[in-house]
């Protein structure tokens, strides 16, 4: 991942603790529930996209629901950078496991034709 992502993610995380007025404990567990509420987000525009309220209709775009998931993804990395200095390294760890397990799952078939 970018680096500009991280320094970007600690610069919020410090924002955020500066103007925290809850104890850390409390700050952490709101960072957390943060993920919740962004994530109705994303199926609020979902719903507004597909107009699937009729009383409502249309209210959304699906590039608004683009920019709601970067909100969510946004909402994790300041919450896993909240739990852990060392962010960074957990996530790229967590991206080589995912990576090194969807590929032991591929079929050979599935593999691109570079890996074959």
């Amino acid at each position: 991942m970018d680096s500009r992502i991280w320094e970007s993610v600690d610069h919020l995380v410090a924002w955020l603790d500066e103007e925290s007025t809850q104890s850390p404990q409390e700050e952490r567990l709101l960072r957390l529930l943060k993920l919740s509420e962004e994530i109705g987000e994303v199926g609020a525009a979902v719903i507004g996209a597909t107009g699937q309220n009729p009383r409502k209709g249309v209210t959304h775009t699906w590039e608004d629901v683009q920019h709601e998931l970067c909100d969510v993804v946004f909402s994790a990395l300041v919450a896993l950078r909240t739990l852990t200095p060392d962010a960074a390294r957990v996530f790229a760890d967590r991206l080589a496991y995912v990576e090194q397990r969807s590929a032991a799952s591929r079929r050979p078939d599935d593999r691109p034709p570079a890996d074959r």
